[in-house]
């Protein structure tokens, strides 16, 4: 005898819409939590009554933290989302070394102090400029 003839595939969609339903509702509510955590805006009192609300009447505290700071929820992801990739591109310039320019500099550095060759600085240009 087969288990699953018990339970008709409509039960098994309609408990998979409920659990896509919860995971998507526990997403909103920890998305919105720490969006009340990163807000420089307010002071911990205004954050510790949007929580308490959270907490006490969930849906109308999610719903009504997404009607009223939505638009301030998106600019500060926008942000964030700028400061993390400007963050990003110095580091990778900075392991990068700065490219073509700075190995030329540094070249005709050497060949200024006498370090190298007229015939190693060409090497080193051509070297850079290749890349």
């Amino acid at each position: 005898m087969w288990v699953g003839t018990d339970y008709p595939f409509l039960d098994i969609l309609w408990t998979m819409l409920i659990i896509f339903a919860w995971v998507i509702w526990f997403w909103l509510l920890i998305t919105i939590i720490a969006d009340i955590f990163r807000r420089r805006d307010i002071g911990g009192v205004k954050k510790t009554v949007w929580i308490i609300f959270l907490i006490v009447v969930p849906f109308v505290g999610v719903f009504a933290y997404l009607i009223i700071h939505h638009d301030d929820m998106a600019e500060r992801n926008a942000r964030s989302a700028e400061a993390q990739r400007a963050e990003f591109d110095t580091y990778v310039k900075s392991v990068a070394g700065g490219g073509a320019a700075t190995e030329i500099e540094r070249g005709k550095q050497l060949l200024d102090s006498g370090a190298i060759t007229q015939a190693e600085f060409e090497a080193i240009k051509q070297k850079a400029l290749a890349r």
